[in-house]
């Protein structure tokens, strides 16, 4: 079998993990919490990061960063997965689910401006696959309505628009370092700060509501309750171990863009099949965070899932659509249809993609999905 995903390690995560033991301190906010934090900062550009025990963890601190209320709602696409939701939701706000874009599957910027009601308190796209939104026409709708963008950049991490990195546009960004993510830590993520006036409560709310960072430098001879938050660190042995992923990240994110091409020069031959093959806008670089393809529509989605199995590829279809979930539909609203979220989530096909594969695989695998979608046309 081929998985579907296996992490990639570099030489140097026991090392590091061995020296935060030596260290002596397991808890968060140790040294390489901090190189981890200079390292996004400087590759970003951005006046803070804080590392989180997940993604998930960095939406919910920018809910209350942002004071969202009950009644508040905030736009985002339904082609997510649930934690862009639910970090709002906790707060009382109501996702209002957006339809995304046919070539990128990202949040469709030109559906925005009618989805804005004077309830609206945030703008959440989420940069699909490691390819970015098109942040300059939702950077317009912003500001015409005074509105902050988050970016749910979970799997954005070393991709651009326009030369300029993902995570660094919203006013607040989220970053995830899940074991399925291009750098990972197995389970973790990071907020990053692109709002100097923010900073100061971010850490707040990062130590659990107290100005502990504050005590630690030497601000305050104290530290005390002083607003909310939550224990949203991780362990210093995480961020040793996520130490030693960032230093590789240039070249892991080379080594996946080469595998991702093959995949891409290998799929050619099924567009005349009626499959359609990601699109990458010229402005902008991914980071071949993942490799999917659409299925025509007449082809089930689940046989061909069923038919890669019993070929030995572990191949997963994507995000059941938040607007028809259980859930999205208690704690959420859909203002308009959603047709080419429902179509994508009906064709879509993600297919292995980590490093270690075989330089072979891609070519099989895409043989092996003519071969599955054929008898199916």
């Amino acid at each position: 079998m081929i998985p579907f995903n296996r992490p990639h390690l570099t030489d140097h995560e026991i090392r590091y993990i061995q020296q935060a033991a030596d260290q002596g301190q397991l808890a968060g906010n140790g040294a390489f919490t901090r190189r981890c934090q200079e390292w996004l900062q400087h590759t970003l550009g951005a006046p803070h990061a804080l590392l989180t025990h997940s993604c998930t963890a960095a939406l919910e601190m920018s809910a209350l960063l942002l004071d969202i209320a009950p009644g508040d709602e905030v736009i985002m696409p339904s082609f997510t997965f649930v934690s862009t939701a639910n970090a709002f939701v906790l707060r009382g706000a109501t996702p209002v689910f957006v339809d995304i874009r046919p070539d990128t599957l990202n949040l469709d910027e030109r559906l925005v401006d009618a989805a804005i009601t004077p309830r609206t308190r945030a703008i959440v796209p989420v940069h699909y696959a490691g390819v970015a939104c098109e942040m300059d026409a939702l950077a317009a709708v912003a500001v015409r309505h005074g509105l902050p963008i988050v970016e749910d950049a979970a799997q954005g991490l070393m991709s651009t628009y326009r030369t300029r990195p993902v995570g660094s546009f919203g006013r607040l960004a989220t970053i995830s370092f899940h074991e399925t993510k291009n750098v990972t830590a197995g389970e973790g993520g990071a907020l990053v700060i692109n709002d100097p006036a923010l900073v100061e409560r971010a850490e707040l709310i990062w130590e659990k509501g107290t100005n502990r960072s504050r005590f630690f430098r030497g601000e305050v001879d104290k530290y005390t309750w002083v607003d909310l938050g939550s224990s949203y660190l991780p362990g210093e042995i995480t961020a040793a171990f996520l130490w030693a992923q960032l230093e590789e990240a240039e070249s892991i994110t080379r080594a996946r863009l080469a595998l991702w091409q093959r995949y891409y020069d290998a799929c050619g031959p099924l567009v005349e099949m009626g499959v359609e093959l990601p699109t990458v806008p010229g402005d902008r670089q991914h980071n071949a965070h993942l490799f999917r393809v659409l299925l025509p529509e007449s082809v089930p989605q689940a046989d061909v899932l069923a038919d890669l199995k019993q070929r030995g590829i572990h191949a997963l279809f994507h995000y059941v659509p938040l607007h028809s979930s259980p859930a999205g539909q208690r704690f959420g609203r859909a203002p308009f249809p959603l047709p080419v979220t429902d179509s994508v989530s009906r064709r879509i096909v993600r297919l292995p993609l980590w490093l270690g594969m075989r330089d072979s695989d891609p070519a099989f695998i895409a043989d092996q999905l003519a071969q599955a979608i054929a008898t199916r046309v």
